[in-house]
């Protein structure tokens, strides 16, 4: 019995253990710029989530630039505002022409940037969710690159810019990344104006409707009759098992001894 409890206590000293490892690589791993989509969808627009952590001890975070794509350029780039924070966009050239959505674009939004005031700067053990809804994304399985450099109160600048290798070890500070999945199948799932069913007026549809009110009867009638004969059955089976039961209980209780 001991042996057993024992075991069992260890067991779970074990799991505890790996759940706190677990949970502290988790954490480690979480510590970094990283950027989320809430529709990585082709073709679309999409929120795009920057969460970013404090990680010095001592300094505070007091800018956050982000450099956009020049290859697959985001042509709408519109920055969700946050109080204490200033945000520029700024447009550029781009390096050549490219092709988005059937036009050539030659100029794009190329970077963000965030500066806070002395109030609002990310202290330590704080982090900063920042916010961008951008468009159009590119093609299906296209990783999408936000370079992203974290300025510091003490002069300190951190360079989220080293691309992730697949099979390779996750880099010191990679870039914050997502890719584009299919496009959304809801336009093309929809139906046309031309094979909508026509609009069948008012009256055409309450004739019918009282027409055919008679022959609804029996079938509510059978309902009913099969749940009240279905009920008796059900209680008579009670009662069975009621009797069968008090019968055994009988049977089991000792006889008294004069």
């Amino acid at each position: 019995m001991q042996t057993s409890f024992r075991r069992t206590l260890k067991t779970a000293a074990a799991a505890t253990m790996t759940a706190g490892l677990l949970a502290a690589g988790a954490a480690a791993a979480s510590a970094h710029v990283h950027v989320e989509s809430d529709d990585p969808a082709a073709g679309g627009y999409s929120h795009l989530t920057f969460n970013v952590p404090n990680e010095s001890p001592t300094a505070k975070t007091s800018k956050l630039e982000v450099t956009l794509p020049t290859d697959t350029p985001l042509t709408s780039v519109s920055v969700k505002p946050i109080e204490g924070w200033t945000a520029v966009v700024t447009t550029g050239d781009l390096p050549k022409p490219v092709t988005v959505a059937g036009a050539t674009v030659t100029k794009a939004p190329r970077s963000v940037v965030w500066t806070a005031d002395a109030a609002h700067q990310i202290g330590p053990n704080e982090y900063q969710a920042f916010s961008l809804s951008v468009g159009v994304l590119p093609d299906a399985g296209t990783t999408v690159v936000l370079p992203a450099a974290q300025t510091y109160t003490d002069g300190t600048v951190v360079k989220w810019d080293e691309k992730a290798v697949e099979g390779q070890a996750e880099p010191e500070h990679p870039a914050p990344s997502f890719v584009t999945t299919a496009r959304d199948a809801d336009t093309a799932a929809a139906p046309t104006a031309s094979a909508a069913p026509a609009a069948v007026p008012a009256a055409a549809v309450a004739e019918p409707a009282a027409s055919q009110a008679p022959a609804a009867a029996p079938v509510a009638s059978t309902s009913d009759n099969s749940g009240s004969t279905a009920g008796w059955f059900g209680l008579a089976a009670g009662l069975i098992g009621l009797a069968a039961g008090v019968t055994a209980l009988a049977r089991t209780r000792p006889t008294k001894v004069k």
